[in-house]
């Protein structure tokens, strides 16, 4: 930790204390019932302490309250979750527990993102990250599952975990209502001037029709650090759109289907190809255009009367298009004998920074819960069948081609007796590998049986324990057809968990309410096919190994006080074909978050935010630690003029510290002063 990073806690936290105890005379000169009701003991984020898979949500609440410029800005509060540069849709990504985006590739195949169904995101992009190309405003929960254990009903070879994200539905904003709904937004942030603005158009003509549409758009020019140092390539326009529809039919409205498309773009000119920033101007810069869509159908049955029939299918679609062209001149290597760069610099530029890339995925998704009872077990049966489609243009140093894939999945939760419930998942996958172009037009075909095994008991107190077991397999992906052998490899890894949890209210004192989680892991992957041993192209590494605890803890008071509590201690080992044992280099650091804050009943919410990162030594190379402090204000007037009129303010980074978290490539964003306004007519 840097040395002023106590001083600093304290000083904020004493700002906002006394801003949490100002507030009460404040509401007493200004009358009763100013601030309107309390609400009791609600935290900012509830901890899920029901159930053994590590999971945490996030509402449309946090989402709003965050301000985020980029999903991976609202993820990475999560023990866990760790942002590759974050702060902008081109060059963001998700690590989850060490695998994932990492400073080569946005995407490692081992975390799965989900929008509506729809699984999102490219395959090995080089230095470019764009797993999570979209607009937090257009989303009303963020799902985040860690770890293999919850993973099976979503796809194979996860090892780090899921992000599954769902659109805002119209009833969001009418309460269920017939009727019409408006919802403008607008915000702006200091450092580097963002701006974002937009509207959401809501439509119930009758109790089971609505629809949605919302139109944002968001940019920035370039930010600064804490040194006030430019970090390069921050600046982007980002408009966005989503529309939605929903109609519900049947007697009872047993059945239902919906629509769902959602579209973001971005035109960046004489920007830097490496959006990592790793290789100083080596690549040169770019005019590059990305896009991002996704869309998906479904239709839900539901009988009353029938515990068996629970019906879901998702139809879906994600494509994602990046097309960039080399700027003459930009590049180090540019130039004739002697060669910069010890090498003739290529006409045009290099082949990959031309390069045009383009993913489309399509699923199709059959999924049924069934409840009935066996023998005195309680079941709840999730099971259903997968038809994948995934076509990639081919590309230089991406080959392309398109997998085809099917499985069949089945969870179980089973409630042996009411202290004790078994939760067993099979997955079972094939995949047809096709290559578009010679010398990668061949054809591979492969399949896997993947599963585990989930189990927690409930002492009836409030304390449960809880333990898993996980095997999974990473299929052969169309990037993999450069070389046959891999094409014929899959990856292979198990995990283990074992933790605990404990929730009750009135624990402490009336109206209180405590929860808390701890969860602790290890996993092993090995046929290593997406990672090469570091200064080799070819040797790969016969195993990675990752463990650690994640906790997650909150406490509130009926008084309105809250606080929340999560922490990440990690560590992993790589070890390669020469027996050389080294620090697996995706582990992020070792992390605490803590929130204190006030909720003065729906009208104002106060919070002070600290994030402390430690310093971190991987193979002899160390990372300082840090502690940044956020503040943040939420005011909803309940009566007069303003009433039902959102206002959040928000101060990240307060004391202006310059630091740059292990995994990124870019130094992290310095002071921001933001502000949003929305209002629902």
């Amino acid at each position: 930790m840097q040395r002023f990073s106590s001083r600093a806690a304290l000083c904020g936290g004493t700002a906002v204390t006394a801003v949490l105890l100002a507030v009460p005379a404040l509401s007493q000169d200004a009358g009763d019932g100013f601030l309107g009701t309390v609400v009791i003991g609600q935290s900012k984020r509830d901890v899920q302490t029901q159930t053994a898979t590590p999971v945490t949500e996030i509402d449309q609440r946090e989402i709003d309250d965050r301000q985020g410029s980029t999903i991976a800005e609202l993820v990475d509060s999560v023990p866990g979750v760790n942002l590759v540069n974050g702060s902008t849709p081109q060059g963001s990504g998700i690590n989850i527990r060490g695998f994932g985006a990492n400073s080569t590739f946005g995407t490692d195949q081992k975390v799965a993102v989900q929008v509506d169904g729809a699984s999102v995101g490219s395959e090995e992009l080089y230095r470019i990250g764009t797993q999570l190309f979209t607009d937090p405003t257009l989303y009303r929960e963020i799902e985040v599952i860690r770890g293999t254990v919850g993973s099976f009903e979503y796809g194979s070879g996860i090892i780090g975990g899921v992000v599954r994200l769902e659109t805002i539905d119209a009833s969001d904003l009418t309460g269920g209502v017939p009727g019409f709904a408006v919802r403008p937004t607008l915000g702006y942030s200091s450092n580097g001037a963002g701006f974002v603005g937009g509207a959401t158009l809501a439509w119930q003509p009758t109790q089971r029709m609505e629809f949605l549409a919302n139109y944002t758009y968001r940019s920035q020019s370039n930010q600064t650090d804490g040194t006030g140092a430019v970090i390069g390539n921050s600046a982007f326009q980002l408009p966005s759109y989503l529309l939605k529809a929903r109609y519900s039919f049947g007697t009872n409205a047993e059945h239902a289907v919906g629509f769902s498309y959602t579209s973001t773009t971005a035109s960046d000119r004489d920007v830097p190809y490496d959006t990592f920033l790793t290789t100083d101007a080596t690549f040169g810069n770019v005019d590059r255009f990305t896009k991002s869509d996704t869309a998906a159908l479904t239709y839900e049955f539901t009988p009353v009367g029938n515990p068996l029939v629970d019906l879901e299918v998702n139809l879906s679609f994600a494509n994602q298009e990046i097309e960039q062209h080399y700027i003459p001149g930009s590049s180090s290597c540019e130039g004739g004998p002697p060669f910069p760069c010890g090498f003739p610099f290529p006409a045009g530029g290099f082949a990959v920074v031309n390069a045009d890339q383009r993913f489309q995925t399509t699923k199709l998704t059959f999924k049924n819960t069934a409840r009935f009872a066996t023998g005195g077990v309680e079941h709840s049966l999730r099971a259903g069948i997968e038809l994948i489609h995934r076509d990639r243009l081919d590309a230089n140093s991406a080959p392309g081609g398109y997998d085809n894939r099917f499985a069949v999945f089945a969870i179980d939760e089973m409630q042996i007796t009411p202290s004790l419930t078994l939760t067993p998942a099979l997955r079972y996958e094939t995949s047809t590998v096709v290559g578009s172009t010679a010398p990668n037009n061949g054809t591979f075909t492969n399949d896997a049986l993947m599963g585990g095994l989930s189990a927690r008991y409930a002492f009836g107190n409030g304390f449960a324990v809880f333990g898993s077991y996980a095997y999974t397999e990473g299929l052969p992906i169309i990037d993999d057809l450069n070389s046959a052998a891999l094409m014929q490899q899959s990856e292979k890894a198990e995990t283990y968990e074992i933790g605990a949890s404990f929730a009750r209210d009135s624990l402490f004192t009336g109206g209180d309410r405590f929860a808390i989680k701890a969860n602790l892991y290890h996993a092993t992957l090995w046929d290593i096919t997406s990672y090469t041993v570091a200064g080799s192209t070819t040797q790969r590494p016969n195993s990675v190994q990752t463990k650690g605890v994640e906790l997650e803890a909150s406490y509130a008071l009926e008084t309105g006080y809250y606080a929340d509590l999560n922490a990440n201690i990690a560590s992993g080992a790589e070890f390669q074909p020469s027996g050389t044992i080294v620090d697996w280099r995706g582990v992020p650091a070792n992390n605490v978050q803590l929130t204190l804050g006030r909720r003065f009943g729906e009208t104002l919410d106060l919070s002070w935010e600290v994030d402390a990162a430690f310093a971190k030594v991987t193979n002899g190379a160390s990372a300082p630690g840090y502690g940044i402090h956020n503040l943040r204000a939420t005011w909803t007037p309940q009566n007069g003029v303003l009433a039902g009129t959102e206002m959040r303010f928000g101060v990240e980074n307060v004391f202006d510290t310059a630091y740059t978290p292990y995994l990124s490539t870019r130094p992290a964003l310095g002071r921001n002063f933001k502000v949003t306004l929305a209002r629902t007519f």
